[in-house]
């Protein structure tokens, strides 16, 4: 349920409001927009006549029910856009966020030399991985704790704020001691123990979408985290199983749209692992943003063909560069034989 409070609702109005939430067995959250005071009631087993009856408590203008399953992620709860800030960068605000970097940390040189040539071409976070999850157990893992020591550098030297992989709950008090950011991958999203885990920590969380989860069981994922206590959540959609061969996985952009529509939380799109071919990368850069992506995240390599991990969907500093004066080029201008109506939205 939600309490609506009124605009005139004074402190001590919304404080009454709280406190009978929790004694109807509910935990309380509350959100502070511009204009008004949003008081959620979240749980189960509570007393629900108890919430209802708080409609003519003084300061409240209504009581209304969550249509959706998640509660916190749902723009009910806040109707204003979320931003997180990771480092300095603010995700979800008027700029595009673009994450760049390799699959995996091979080296210090070859990090060092990616970082330095991603954030020339105009990248504002820097990714690499650590602890790879791979699907067979004789590829390469990842160097671990010296990858995460080397990430921590290239921070240092190019200012660039950085997010890796968390696989583990064993794992997690190692990884927030080097990097800015946590990401969840795609095979982890509904792995309970690690978001009950990551729920705690004072880091931002990357929450990828898993490869056959429904839009609505990943934002109950994100819901994990919200309810747990860590509301700097980041959605990102990086492709789903579908019959399609010709591409690693179908790239749902309709998924960001509606997250986005849904969810008060940041969106940003995967189109490295969501065609996995070094070709499409570029348009399915510039459709994300189209349809309202907050943000990118690319796997770049100094040369693919080399890499340790996810060659064939990794940009050389080159391939990089073109994507990134692609998403600064306009958009071309729809033919005049179009109704003006039309013509004037696209040019707007």
């Amino acid at each position: 349920m939600i309490v609506n409070m009124s605009e005139k609702a004074t402190e001590q109005e919304i404080a009454h409001v709280i406190e009978r939430i929790r004694e109807a067995g509910y935990q309380p959250h509350v959100t502070r927009g511009t204009e008004r005071t949003i008081v959620a009631a979240v749980g189960s087993g509570g007393r629900r006549h108890e919430i209802e009856a708080l409609s003519v408590a003084p300061g409240v203008e209504a009581v209304v029910p969550i249509a959706q399953p998640f509660k916190l992620v749902s723009r009910q709860t806040r109707p204003e856009r979320s931003v997180v800030e990771v480092g300095g960068v603010r995700i979800g605000g008027e700029a595009v966020v673009v994450i760049a970097g390799p699959c995996s940390v091979e080296s210090r040189e070859q990090l060092f030399a990616t970082a330095t040539a991603v954030k020339k071409a105009g990248a504002t976070m820097l990714r690499g991985g650590a602890y790879k999850p791979r699907t067979s157990p004789y590829d390469f893992q990842g160097l671990g704790i010296e990858a995460l020591k080397i990430l921590s550098e290239a921070r240092q030297d190019t200012g660039l704020p950085v997010v890796t992989e968390v696989m583990s709950t064993e794992d997690v008090d190692v990884i927030c001691e080097h990097v800015d950011m946590l990401q969840v991958g795609a095979r982890n999203m509904q792995n309970f123990a690690l978001l009950r885990r990551l729920a705690t920590v004072d880091r931002p969380i990357l929450l990828k979408r898993g490869p056959s989860s429904t839009v609505k069981e990943w934002l109950l994922a994100a819901e994990y985290l919200l309810s747990g206590g860590n509301g700097r959540v980041v959605l990102c959609e990086r492709g789903i199983k579908t019959f399609e061969t010709e591409t690693r996985n179908t790239m749902d952009l309709a998924a960001v749209a509606l997250a986005r529509e849904l969810s008060h939380l940041p969106v940003i799109a995967d189109p490295s692992h969501g065609t996995g071919k070094q070709s499409l990368i570029a348009a399915m850069s510039r459709a994300a943003v189209a349809v309202g992506a907050d943000g990118l995240i690319v796997e770049v390599h100094p040369c693919p063909e080399r890499a340790l991990s996810d060659g064939p969907q990794s940009l050389d500093f080159a391939g990089f560069e073109n994507v990134m004066r692609g998403l600064c080029a306009p958009l071309p201008k729809i033919a005049r034989s179009q109704p003006e109506s039309v013509r004037s939205r696209a040019e707007a």
